[in-house]
């Protein structure tokens, strides 16, 4: 009797829809979190609206000068580029190697150590999605159910009592997502190219060859990690911080407010970087889906992919031609910080002729993910 019991029990429960746990991953969280508006001052914004996983990452929602990302506010303007967050975890943790250099990080300035520390900066931006405390976030979150259980499934942290564990753990979610296949899929036509599943056309192979070549250009200086040019990791960004003579966006200033005379310190902005040699330095961005992600540099300054190819080129060209922006019809402009500029990596190799900046864009374009292939057409 008791047997039989026990089997009719379980026979009516499994009948009966249990409640499923809504996120059963911390990436799944960190994916629910990523799309979470709730998490802006106004409800409107969320991480997506910044990196839109529909446009590499980045951010689709430009105005005419294309420069900067609006905030929660619909007003709020910075004065840097929001770079795609596409492969940002391949990015190592800020820190100094064995020649001093400061590498890895996350922002243009590496001020957030890690993925983790980046995904909280926002929220707490007043220009961003502009919440206030720690607090405020987590009491957004607890109007869901759903995310009191998941948080405290995943991480044993109750968000309605403990607000600063609370928020660690809605970091440690969104980082969580951001390292999954998503954000770095590898499929590009490159890779594709690598794994022998795709053939490139001369010009892109002209480009390939260009890109990494130690004589011809200096794309590698700074855009290459690994040690072969096949490897099929290659971020195509060395993660390190250099000058590289980046003009003020003037247009971008008029809308933002910022004054015209104005110099971002990049690099010496970080907390932990006190060197003045360091001032004006960027960290370099990968250059997958950079056919994509525009507008480019990190003030957004120019709009075309060719443009930032000749803009590089005016280093070692004596063409007038080659000293005038092809957007403006102006000469390129003054460089901010010229006492840090990388001149020798900048210098390194030819000039080139426009068939050869065709190749490199070529190249550049098959650096794309499959998904937004089709944004090259339009």
């Amino acid at each position: 009797m008791f047997k039989l019991l026990s089997q009719t029990t379980c026979l009516l429960l499994s009948a009966v829809p249990l409640a499923a746990a809504p996120f059963k991953t911390a990436e799944e969280l960190g994916e629910a979190l990523f799309f979470e508006t709730d998490l802006s001052l106004n409800r409107t914004q969320s991480c997506a609206s910044c990196h839109d996983p529909n446009a590499g990452f980045a951010d689709p929602r430009r105005d005419a000068e294309g420069a900067f990302s609006r905030g929660d506010d619909g007003q709020s303007l910075g004065a840097r580029h929001a770079p795609t967050a596409a492969y940002a975890m391949l990015s190592p943790a800020f820190h100094q190697n064995a020649d001093g250099e400061w590498v890895g990080g996350q922002f243009w300035d590496g001020r957030a150590a890690d993925l983790a520390a980046q995904a909280g900066g926002p929220i707490l931006n007043p220009i961003e999605l502009g919440l206030a405390t720690e607090a405020d976030a987590m009491a957004r979150l607890a109007e869901q159910e759903d995310y009191i259980t998941a948080f405290q499934t995943l991480y044993d942290v109750d968000i309605t009592k403990d607000a600063e564990a609370g928020f660690e753990a809605l970091t440690a979610a969104l980082a969580s997502f951001e390292g999954t296949e998503t954000f770095q899929s590898f499929d590009s036509k490159y890779d594709r190219f690598l794994r022998g599943a795709a053939e490139l056309t001369k010009e892109e192979e002209l480009g390939r060859l260009l890109f990494f070549s130690q004589q011809f250009t200096n794309c590698n200086q700074c855009h290459q990690l690994r040690r072969s040019a096949m490897d099929p990791a290659e971020p195509f960004t060395d993660f390190r911080y250099h000058n590289i003579g980046v003009p003020a966006n003037l247009a971008g200033r008029s809308e933002n407010g910022v004054a015209a005379d104005w110099v971002d310190n990049g690099l010496l902005d970080n907390p932990l970087v006190n060197d003045p040699k360091e001032r004006g330095k960027f960290k370099t961005p990968t250059l997958r889906n950079v056919a994509v992600t525009g507008p480019y540099m990190h003030n957004g300054v120019f709009q075309d992919l060719r443009t930032v190819v000749a803009f590089y080129n005016r280093y070692n060209s004596k063409a007038e031609s080659a000293q005038i922006n092809p957007e403006t019809g102006a000469p390129w402009g003054d460089i901010p910080v010229a006492e840090t500029l990388s001149e020798t990596e900048l210098t390194h190799g030819p000039a080139l002729d426009d068939r050869r900046i065709d190749a490199l864009v070529a190249f550049l374009k098959t650096l794309t993910d499959s998904r937004y292939e089709a944004l090259l057409k339009e």
